[in-house]
């Protein structure tokens, strides 16, 4: 039975947030098996790396009363024969599934592979995902999971799109030709592409820098689609790296060319909805920054602003950013050191190198030879920023899956960037159950959100919920929880 509550009731409770009075970042206390690198946050609450074996993959489950400090580690399946990627493109499904495709590397060497795979973490296989017809090559592409749930991706070697559909596991291309002129202005190749409110996607452009482009999508109907790349103007500051490479063979026998454009760094949206965009090298020395701010009408172009230089001659070139709860955007300098935008400022903070990914908990990890756990100095966040639940059933039984509606469940942004490939957004909502008489947090498994849309605003949204077959009965708490940040907790009876 469903029931409804009220958000003036519940919403104080967002403000009872942990602050600590200095950033940590500590070593987990059990090491993966084979390495740890690429993370995605599955939708249980488990987090699923890519080993140091590019082929192999292990899972961090957290420990009964939600630690991943105090995790456990477990193998899992590894990739089908002949596929062992580095520098793909990637995203988490809204059914819960990975899918991952291409790669600058197959088995360390630099071929662009056009393989792909998707995981099912249920199942815990890997399927092998062709790629779209006529894609010889993909490589490092970017990639992004649409608000109606397609995974879009773009060729890195000309202007062509295509988009997955993850019910049938069929491509559909974006537009007809090798260019697709739907107003692309230069070729994929080393871009990020930043979800938008409102579905748009925001990219700073490599080849033709300091331009910058979004892509309009809508979908009217089943064959009613809106694609077109409009201008959203100069970043002002060059945020890319001229390339130092002539002639990159690739392919199997190294028989073509690739003229690589330079790097970029990653672009993080914030709760405020602005871009923090950063940059590689520059010719004139540090990595520049710039801030973008999304016009009110979508094919606007919108407005660019300088921001901080990085530090001491660093750069982002080809590194990641991940966005805290309290909305800073945490970032990994080219030199190994972890730097935090605070809306004004580039803080330098911690030394640390890895891949960069937020935790439910509002923790960041940090995958690499050494996993270890960054805790900001300031975990508050605005009550606004949160997700709140508006319907909810008040009984569940172990085992079962039930439906859950609320507004911004996919949290205000994707949360996770990287300056091309390496795709690892987590905009997509958790449902975490505390038992409590004993404390103990369970990770019930979403699938089917009705969006993968961010900052959703006062739209109502839902996503499915399986109640974990072993979890404990009796009264519990529910929260949604996106990006690091959880909804007011709501009361629930499991039996």
């Amino acid at each position: 039975m469903l029931r409804k509550i009220y958000l003036a009731v519940t919403v104080f409770v967002l403000a009872l947030t942990s602050v600590s009075l200095a950033q940590t970042l500590r070593t987990l206390v059990h090491q993966p098996p084979n390495g740890a690198f690429l993370g995605f946050l599955l939708t249980d609450g488990t987090v699923m790396f890519q080993g140091n074996n590019t082929a192999t993959w292990s899972k961090l489950t957290p420990d009964s009363f939600g630690s991943y400090l105090n995790g456990t580690w477990s193998q899992l399946a590894s990739l089908p024969s002949g596929y062992s990627p580095d520098a793909f493109a990637s995203s988490v499904l809204a059914n819960g599934r990975v899918v991952i495709i291409g790669g600058e590397y197959n088995f360390g060497n630099f071929v662009l592979t056009n393989l792909g795979a998707i995981y099912d973490p249920v199942a815990n296989t890997w399927t092998s995902l062709p790629p779209p017809a006529g894609w010889d090559f993909i490589g490092d592409s970017p990639a992004v999971v649409l608000p109606d749930g397609k995974f879009l991706i773009g060729n890195k070697l000309d202007k062509r799109m295509a988009e997955l559909d993850p019910t049938t596991l069929t491509w559909t291309p974006m537009g007809t030709g090798l260019q697709v002129s739907t107003g692309k202005s230069d070729f994929n190749a080393e871009e990020g592409w930043t979800l938008l409110p409102g579905g748009t996607v925001l990219t700073c452009d490599v080849q033709n820098a300091p331009h910058s482009e979004k892509f309009i999508y809508s979908r009217l109907s089943h064959r009613d689609v809106h694609q077109t790349w409009v201008s959203a103007g100069s970043t002002i500051v060059d945020l890319h790296s001229p390339s130092p490479f002539g002639c990159l063979p690739y392919g199997d026998h190294g028989q073509f060319c690739y003229f690589p454009p330079g790097e970029i760094g990653p672009a993080i949206l914030r709760p405020d909805g602005t871009v923090f965009a950063t940059g590689s090298n520059s010719t004139a020395g540090p990595g520049h920054t710039a801030i973008y701010t999304p016009p009110t009408v979508p094919t606007d172009p919108g407005t660019w602003t300088p921001g901080p230089d990085f530090p001491n001659g660093d750069n982002a070139g080809d590194s990641f950013a991940a966005l805290l709860p309290n909305g800073n955007v945490l970032v990994l300098g080219n030199s190994g050191e972890l730097y935090e935008f605070d809306g004004v400022n580039l803080i330098p903070e911690l030394n640390a190198s890895g891949a960069l990914l937020v935790l439910p908990t509002g923790e960041v990890i940090v995958a690499a030879n050494t996993v270890s756990l960054y805790t900001p100095s300031n975990a508050t966040y605005s009550p606004s920023w949160a997700p709140t639940i508006t319907t909810y059933p008040g009984t569940v039984f172990r085992g079962s899956t039930y439906q859950i509606f609320g507004k911004q469940l996919n949290g205000l942004s994707q949360a996770a960037a990287f300056g091309d490939e390496y795709e690892t957004a987590t905009n997509y909502p958790l449902v975490r159950i505390t038992n409590q008489s004993t404390g103990h947090v369970f990770y019930a498994r979403t699938h089917g959100h009705s969006t993968m849309a961010v900052a959703t605003g006062n739209a109502t949204v839902s996503t499915n919920f399986d109640v974990p077959a072993g979890m404990e009965t009796g009264a519990s708490s529910l929260q949604v929880v996106a990006n690091g940040i959880p909804s007011p907790a709501v009361a629930i009876t499991v039996f």
